[in-house]
C-alpha cells in the first residue's frame, strides 16, 4: 500500500453520512466502501448483516426503526469496525459511552474521525502528535485509541503486507 493511499484514508464525517435512513444491505455497503482497503485482508468481509444484528442484540447499537439504520447507527458502526481490530466489543462499548458523556454524539464521532486520520498520517510519516500535557484525559484517551489502531495498521501495511 502506498503512502498516497494511506494519506487518502478517510472516514466520512457526520455531515457526510447519508441524511436518510438505510436498509441493512445499504448500511453494510457503505461501511465496506469506506473501509475495505484499510481493514483486514482485501478478501475479508469487514462487517456482515449478522454482525450488525448481534450488535443490536448486545445493546451496542439501538434497534433500527422500520428496519432502517440512521446516521447514529452508521457512525457507531464505523467506530465499531475500526476499533474491533484491536479492542473487544465490551471495551468499545465503554469507550463509546465515555465519548458521548463528554460530547454530543455527532461531535464525538467527528473527533474520533479526526484523531484516527491524524494518527494514521503521523504514524506513516514517523511523527508523534499531541503533547499529553496540553490534553484533557478524554482527549489523551482518544489520541491513544486512535494511535493504537494506527500502529497496528502501520505494521500490517508496511511489514506484514496485509
Amino acid at each position: 500500500m502506498s503512502t498516497q493511499t494511506v494519506t487518502n484514508f478517510h472516514i466520512p464525517r457526520w455531515s457526510e453520512l447519508p441524511n436518510l435512513d438505510l436498509y441493512l444491505d445499504q448500511t453494510v455497503t457503505i461501511l465496506e466502501k469506506y473501509l475495505k482497503d484499510y481493514i483486514g485482508n482485501k478478501d475479508e468481509t469487514i462487517i456482515t448483516k449478522t454482525m450488525i444484528n448481534n450488535y443490536v442484540k448486545q445493546g451496542l447499537i439501538k434497534p433500527p426503526k422500520k428496519k432502517k439504520y440512521n446516521r447514529t447507527h452508521i457512525a457507531t458502526l464505523f467506530v465499531i469496525c475500526v476499533l474491533k481490530q484491536i479492542y473487544s466489543i465490551s471495551d468499545i462499548f465503554e469507550l463509546i459511552k465515555l465519548a458521548v458523556r463528554t460530547a454530543k454524539f455527532n461531535s464525538a464521532y467527528d473527533q474520533f474521525c479526526d484523531a484516527l486520520e491524524k494518527a494514521i498520517a503521523y504514524t506513516f510519516d514517523g511523527i508523534e502528535y499531541g503533547d499529553p500535557e496540553d490534553m484533557t484525559f478524554e482527549q489523551y484517551l482518544l489520541k491513544s485509541v486512535a494511535q493504537s489502531f494506527a500502529n497496528k495498521f502501520y505494521v500490517e501495511k508496511t511489514f506484514l503486507h496485509k
